[in-house]
């Protein structure tokens, strides 16, 4: 017997789920019409009526229940074959894109005790922000904060929030007991970024206080401007994730503390990522770790996840 085209048991098969054209359309992301079409095309191709249409609904026939119970089985088995074909092998590597500044000052330093902790799962780091092309760039996951609009179709997990505040060398603006608030602060430098340009007017705003009355260098990166912070160069507004290691070593002090700057750090991928276990056991520490970080420079627990 000649088989009907796939495409036609395969908006039957909505169809019957729903038991309803429309519902079976939405799915498909067609018109009701053309599942109509794809039906009657089917009903043809067998010789049999599959529903009964009754005002404005339709209800499976005899036949249409027999020919439902091999579609159901024939897609539930395509599926789980076509997913088994995708599960990467187990001894892949994890190919992660991620955030330059993040990646250099918080994620590396932290990598060994990931592989420790997962000795089968080796992340491969790949430095980068903004939009991800997955396949040409062979990617599995990418860690990115949402300040653009990504691919609707992505896979997006939250991992932690944002936390910025105003950091630089320990003493520079008086120490950790002084109140720089002051427009002066104690004559210090506005650092600034290219990549992050708004990132002294966002935390003005949201802390309710006033940066240095004078305007310091731009420099074209954010990681650049941590560096001259530290180096004594002035003030650069910092993220809580990113300076945590080196607030807790004394290379940089927060005078005023951290904030939520209304942002978040999510971990990206084209599929879910409880079907690589891979990515579920990276995306689990991830969270863990940040969390832990938060903690140690907020004063309290932080939401991360």
């Amino acid at each position: 017997m000649k088989l009907p085209p796939l495409n036609t048991l395969r908006v039957f098969d909505a169809a019957a789920r729903h038991q309803a054209f429309g519902k079976a359309a939405e799915e498909l992301h067609v018109t009701h019409g053309a599942v109509s079409r794809q039906v009657r095309l089917l009903e043809e191709a067998l010789g049999l009526a599959l529903f009964e249409r009754r005002n404005r609904a339709v209800f499976l026939t005899d036949a249409g229940r027999q020919l439902f119970e091999v579609t159901r089985a024939l897609f539930e088995q395509l599926t789980a074959g076509l997913a088994k074909l995708r599960q990467p092998a187990a001894d892949a590597p994890l190919v992660l894109s991620c955030e330059p500044t993040i990646a250099m000052m918080w994620l590396i330093p932290r990598l060994p005790a990931f592989q420790r902790a997962h000795p089968g799962v080796q992340v491969h780091l790949y430095a980068a922000g903004g939009p991800v092309d997955f396949a040409a760039q062979g990617v599995d996951v990418a860690l990115r904060r949402n300040d653009f609009d990504w691919d609707a179709a992505l896979h997006a997990e939250r991992v932690c929030e944002e936390w910025t505040g105003p950091v630089c060398r320990p003493g520079l603006v008086g120490g950790a007991g002084a109140n720089p608030a002051a427009e002066d602060w104690g004559g210090a430098a506005a650092l600034s970024s290219a990549t992050r340009p708004q990132a002294w007017r966002q935390w003005s705003r949201a802390a309710g206080a006033k940066p240095p009355r004078h305007a310091g260098p731009a420099y074209e990166h954010f990681y650049l401007s941590l560096q001259a912070a530290a180096a004594g160069l002035g003030v650069a507004i910092g993220s809580a994730l990113m300076v945590c290691d080196a607030v807790r070593d004394r290379r940089l002090e927060a005078p005023l503390g951290f904030g939520r700057d209304g942002s978040a750090y999510f971990l990206l991928s084209p599929r879910p990522c409880s079907e690589d276990p891979r990515a579920g056991a990276f995306l689990e520490w991830l969270r863990r770790e940040a969390a832990a970080s938060l903690r140690d420079v907020t004063g309290g627990p932080a939401d991360a996840a």
